[in-house]
């Protein structure tokens, strides 16, 4: 477990990646680059290629061990859905498995991942 120094360092690095995936995915269409979107990826070890081999349970224990709360792993399968709509790659089976990960472990139920689930459902 990590003391409250290094959980908040630790904390904002990965606000900050999140922060930059989000920034390189929802931008007008196909102006992203794919390079940049590899490199911010490499702060969680993953990389696009990874990213489509891996399975969303899987997934999952990589963002637990990375240490992403809620919101952060909320804010990770926005990516996926966002870097789907603009892209060959099709993340929404991982994301929504994300969105459904929180709705049962957090214990709290959220209309607004309800909502994304549904969405991210009605694209598949």
């Amino acid at each position: 477990m990590l003391n409250k120094g290094l959980r908040d360092q630790e904390s904002i690095r990965i606000d900050n990646v999140l922060k930059t995936l989000h920034s390189l995915v929802f931008v007008p269409k196909k102006a992203f680059d794919q390079d940049q979107i590899e490199g911010a990826l490499k702060d969680f070890g993953l990389n696009i290629e990874s990213l489509i081999s891996i399975t969303p349970n899987d997934l999952i224990v990589l963002l637990d061990r990375l240490h992403l709360d809620w919101n952060q792993k909320e804010q990770f399968a926005d990516f996926l859905v966002g870097f789907s709509k603009e892209n060959q790659f099709d993340f929404a089976e991982k994301a929504i498995s994300i969105y459904n990960h929180i709705q049962t472990e957090s214990k709290t139920f959220s209309f607004g991942i309800f909502n994304k689930i549904a969405s991210a459902k009605a694209n598949l």
